[in-house]
């Protein structure tokens, strides 16, 4: 139980890391500000500040999120609200402080009448308890905000919010969060290749022989190379296993090619036992040979992963041929869920699972759908078909729509992933 937790909360964090360090560093490189690195949603337990980003861990660990500047609503100080402000030697402001809970030293207290965090950098407004005193200050272009929840930021002139860059730059900044989960996984097939010593071959050579097997007890020896069963020369894994297994119980000549170099001819019949549609098929006992030269280890990171990726894609793509199903779907309670089963696989298991996990987070992501990266890549071509942006208002009620439908998913595919595993 604690090792599945722990596994769970693991995996989930390196996704999201990796997910949300893509879009931070492409917006870095566009000079758009990143105001917050969150891992997790909900009340604020640790935080961190580091070139002009504040990075945080919150409370659960479900997710994450990179707020970058222009992206999102901006904490709203009103007139009338009350604020500490903090001056350097030139009574410019360096801090806004509208969090209740924490009081600084030197704060000047300020009833706010009027402000601009975004052009002319200003606030203004009366010291508490005078109203006849009215002061103005300019605020520093770096000046920090202390949100009502007590999350530091910086605040964000226009030049360095996401709008500021260009469309290529704003384009590559929402595909970077599914592209890193791509690269995450072809690292992390790649970790499991050498982890397993080498990678499964479709080379005609056998790969280990159980005790007591057909094969064993047939003659056949691991790093045997099988050239001809029966009158059909063979040249690959995959055609071995498909005589082997539809010739249950039947006597087959094999011709073999020792790693001697001998030549032998064995019979072999093949072991008769049901298949996963209940018909019967043949085994013998014996495992593909595994490759372990370099080359395979490196390049099985990209072609797993596309296999994987050409998968997920003809599932989504069912959709259209079989029809909508919430089963198509797991949420969080589903990822624990199989994440208990996999943690009895062991570290290779997990590895190729948080794989597995990163492509379907990336693909996912890619959706047109608002709300996700692939609905604000598609307001981005939409931009660049018309040149200029969608209005505000529209943009954003169309992000409402989006927010609102994957919500709704949400709490359906979590009800029944909960029917699904707890209450069945």
């Amino acid at each position: 139980m604690v090792t599945t937790i722990i596994t769970f909360i693991l995996v989930f964090s390196i996704l999201v890391i990796f997910h949300e360090f893509g879009h931070y560093y492409f917006a870095k490189k566009a000079g758009i500000l990143v105001r917050e690195f969150a891992i997790g949603f909900g009340p604020k337990i640790f935080s961190y500040r580091k070139n002009e980003t504040t990075f945080t861990i919150r409370i659960l660990p479900i997710g994450g999120y990179v707020r970058m500047a222009g992206y999102e609503e901006e904490a709203e100080i009103k007139p009338g609200m009350p604020v500490g402000v903090l001056l350097n030697e030139q009574n410019e402001v360096t801090t806004i402080n509208t969090y209740k809970k924490k009081q600084l030293l030197k704060a000047i207290p300020l009833e706010v009448s009027a402000i601009d965090l975004e052009k002319d950098l200003y606030i203004e407004g009366y010291m508490a308890g005078n109203e006849s005193e009215f002061v103005r200050y300019s605020v520093k272009r770096d000046a920090m905000l202390i949100e009502e929840d007590g999350t530091e930021v910086q605040i964000a002139p226009l030049d360095v919010q996401f709008q500021a860059a260009s469309l290529p730059q704003r384009m590559m900044t929402n595909f970077a969060g599914p592209m890193n989960n791509i690269i995450l996984a072809i690292v992390a097939f790649i970790v499991m290749a050498f982890l397993q010593g080498g990678v499964v071959s479709d080379a005609n050579k056998l790969g280990p022989v159980m005790a007591d097997s057909v094969a064993q007890q047939a003659g056949l020896s691991e790093g045997d190379q099988v050239v001809q069963i029966n009158n059909k020369k063979i040249s690959t894994w995959t055609e071995m296993v498909k005589i082997i297994q539809e010739s249950p119980g039947q006597s087959l000549m094999f011709t073999v090619k020792s790693s001697d170099g001998s030549n032998k001819q064995l019979v072999v019949i093949p072991e008769t036992t049901k298949g996963s549609d209940g018909s019967e098929i043949g085994i013998i006992g014996v495992q593909a040979s595994l490759d372990k030269s370099l080359g395979a280890k490196l390049l099985f990171g990209f072609t797993y992963t596309w296999t994987v990726i050409v998968q997920i894609v003809s599932a989504l793509g069912s959709i259209f041929t079989k029809g909508f199903s919430i089963d198509m779907f797991g949420g969080p309670v589903a990822i624990y869920a199989t994440t208990e089963a996999v943690v009895k696989t062991g570290y290779i298991g997990i590895v190729n699972w948080l794989a597995v996990l990163s492509i379907n987070l990336g693909i996912i992501n890619l959706l047109p759908v608002p709300a996700l990266d692939g609905g604000k890549l598609l307001l981005n071509i939409i931009e660049g078909v018309r040149g200029k942006p969608l209005s505000p208002e529209k943009e954003g009620l169309i992000t409402i729509i989006g927010v609102g439908a994957l919500l709704l998913l949400m709490v359906l595919v979590t009800w029944n992933d909960i029917q699904t595993y707890f209450l069945k």
